[in-house]
């Protein structure tokens, strides 16, 4: 199986950090020791890839934020990470006038302008530097991988080119284009990374259809470039996965609004929705006053801990796309494996204190050396493992602890029998006019998402009554009012978007699994069990990969920026099935449509799907930007 992209952006960015030469295979050498300055772009690309100790084994003594008060350091090489901007560019030809490094590797994360070039060449020429700026280079990294199959565009600037920047309505063409050209930067950068050209497919008439256009306008324009093509070398022969290119299917967000809003059941989507969870980390307040501060002292300053969840966390890796309940369970299995391990090794000290000085102690010990030295060998693997069962404790608690104070579990399998139009067994009213169901945005999600899988819209006398409960629960109409127009603006509306016979199965409550023992007090929690299904963006995908003729995907346009002339047709040239493919969400995607992507995939044999969307939101900042735009 060829390199993941995670892979293939990793090996770019050891390179980089080893001056752009292939790093070294003996690890006997000493590494060069320098230092690396990047801004908040660098950071954001870097840190989901490379933890501090393996930056450290490159080499890299101290990393800098461009933009901070830095000192001179004269002997030692600096490697800038930074994107092509005019801040940053002057603030580099500031370090050059100072002289605070011996010598520069200027890499750019995407392409920088000639006459940017320019600008720092003159700095380096009246800074008499011209010979310490070793090397420039165009890195072409500007897109965040946070699994081997996701990624996303920027974390940074995001509102630039979010769901209400493209959907905003007095949205000027000069700033559509410049949105474009950015989402276009990242995804061109993404292909070079992945050293493939893909065959490109996306819906007609929104915001996809441009960003396609203007990508196989960019890639044909560097295929024909012969000389500084991306695309041709020993980067692509070492970079082709298999003689069949990438299918890349971009969608765009108002093909499914129901998604976004969707209350979920699966771990790492759970954490996104109701934990603070950037870049593969978590940040969670801790110890929320617990024990009350005696009277007239000043109240526990609550801490923050910040917790990384990586692909080497084995436990994280299989279950992130586990209903909770089995998460739960899981982790209770290796709290209890874990403590029965650490109990030998208390009992194996205990027999090595030697009680009393009698002959059947002497004749324990010799064997018990044995014994006591493979346990303590296994000592650092136990306390890794300890850390991550910690962490996996508190934050499944703290996902836990949302789940029943707002009710989740009733949410959830609401929606679902929404999207998949199956019978209810209570009114929408009675939850959201129950006080102890959920936040108001909680009530506001589930209401948005009858709105939009409701056949028919309800009458207006209906409306008015939802909207008065929806008021009086303390929920904020202007998403709603969005959501109407967009309903009506939408040709959607004659066939809305169906979310497969879904359906969840509840398996009784948890009472029967968490027995007395356990970290997780589940009661009243509903122990509900996933049907495969698939969700809107899943099922064009699948359309389009597998070559099946469906009215939804038929009118997709097709590109190719290897043929020749750009000849405008939908008719694909290539009948066989792809092996490989991209999804990328024009507008934002959620951990709900990567699970449900990976759980596609693990059906398909040796097939490999890669999701990656504008920028990565949650419910809440989604329904953000929903009710900006309904403010209007």
């Amino acid at each position: 199986m060829a390199a993941s992209v995670r892979e293939k952006q990793t090996v770019a960015l050891k390179r980089m950090l080893n001056f752009n030469a292939p790093p070294l295979k003996n690890t006997a050498a000493e590494p060069v020791w320098k230092v690396l300055i990047y801004d908040r772009f660098g950071q954001d690309i870097i840190s989901p890839l490379l933890s501090v100790k393996e930056l450290r084994d490159m080499g890299i003594t101290l990393h800098l934020l461009l933009h901070s008060d830095r000192d001179p350091i004269p002997d030692v090489p600096a490697v800038y990470f930074v994107m092509p901007t005019e801040e940053n560019i002057d603030r580099i030809c500031q370090d050059l006038r100072n002289q605070l490094y011996e010598s520069y590797y200027l890499n750019f994360i995407s392409a920088i302008s000639r006459s940017k070039l320019e600008d720092i060449a003159s700095a380096a020429l009246a800074a008499n530097a011209v010979s310490l700026v070793t090397k420039v280079f165009d890195q072409y990294l500007n897109f965040i991988t946070l699994e081997d199959d996701m990624f996303i565009l920027c974390h940074q600037n995001k509102e630039l080119i979010s769901y209400h920047a493209i959907n905003r309505a007095d949205l000027q063409d000069t700033d559509m284009e410049a949105i474009m050209d950015t989402i276009v930067d990242s995804l061109f950068c993404f292909f070079v990374t992945l050293g493939a050209v893909p065959i490109i497919r996306c819906p007609r008439g929104n915001a996809a259809e441009m960003v396609a256009v203007k990508l196989d306008k960019k890639l044909r324009e560097n295929l024909r470039d012969a000389r500084n093509s991306l695309f041709t070398g020993d980067s692509m022969a070492a970079g082709q996965f298999s003689f069949q290119r990438p299918l890349f299917v971009l969608a765009d967000r108002n093909v499914d609004m129901a998604t976004p809003l969707h209350h979920t059941w699966t771990y790492q989507a759970l954490i996104h929705d109701v934990l603070d969870f950037h870049l593969n980390r978590v940040m969670m307040e801790e110890g929320a006053g617990a024990e009350p501060s005696p009277a007239g002292a000043r109240p526990k300053k609550k801490s923050r801990k910040t917790y990384d969840l990586t692909a080497a966390d084995k436990f994280w890796q299989k279950h992130k796309g586990s209903p909770f309940p089995e998460v739960a369970e899981s982790v209770q299995e290796e709290l209890d494996t874990y403590r029965a391990q650490e109990d030998e090794v208390k009992r194996l000290k205990s027999i090595m204190g030697l009680e009393g000085e009698d002959e059947g102690a002497i004749s324990m010990l010799s064997d018990n050396t044995a014994k006591l030295t493979s346990a303590m060998s296994s000592l650092p693997e136990l306390l890794e493992k300890k850390r991550l069962i910690d962490l996996h404790t508190n934050v499944a608690t703290a996902v836990l602890d949302h789940i029943k104070s707002r009710k989740l579990d009733v949410y959830f399998e609401y929606e679902e029998k929404l999207m998949s139009k199956s019978t209810l067994d209570k009114s929408l009213l009675d939850i959201i006019s129950d006080p102890d169901a959920g936040t108001s945005e909680d009530k506001m999600r589930l209401f948005l998402i009858f709105y939009i899988t409701a056949q028919l819209a309800p009458s207006e006398s209906d409306l008015e009554q939802y909207k008065k409960a929806l008021t009086d629960a303390g929920c904020d109409l202007s998403p709603l009012n969005y959501i109407k127009q967009w309903k009506a603006f939408t040709k959607m509306a004659a066939t809305p978007a169906n979310y497969g016979n879904s359906g969840v199965k509840p398996m009784g409550l948890f009472s029967r699994v968490m027995n007395t023992g356990s970290q997780f007090v589940m009661e009243g929690v509903k122990n509900l069990v996933l049907k495969q299904h698939n969700l809107p963006v899943t099922r064009i995908l699948d359309n389009l990969m597998e070559m099946k003729s469906h009215p939804e995907t038929d009118d997709y346009r097709y590109f190719d920026p290897k043929m020749l002339r750009g000849s405008e047709s939908s008719i694909p040239r290539n009948k066989n099935p792809f092996q490989e493919a991209i999804v990328f969400v024009v507008g934002g995607g959620n951990y709900i449509e990567y699970q449900n992507l990976v759980d596609y995939t693990k059906s398909k044999q040796g097939k490999k799907v890669i999701y990656g969307c504008s920028e990565l939101f949650n419910a809440a900042q989604f329904i953000k930007q929903l009710s900006q735009l309904g403010q209007k």
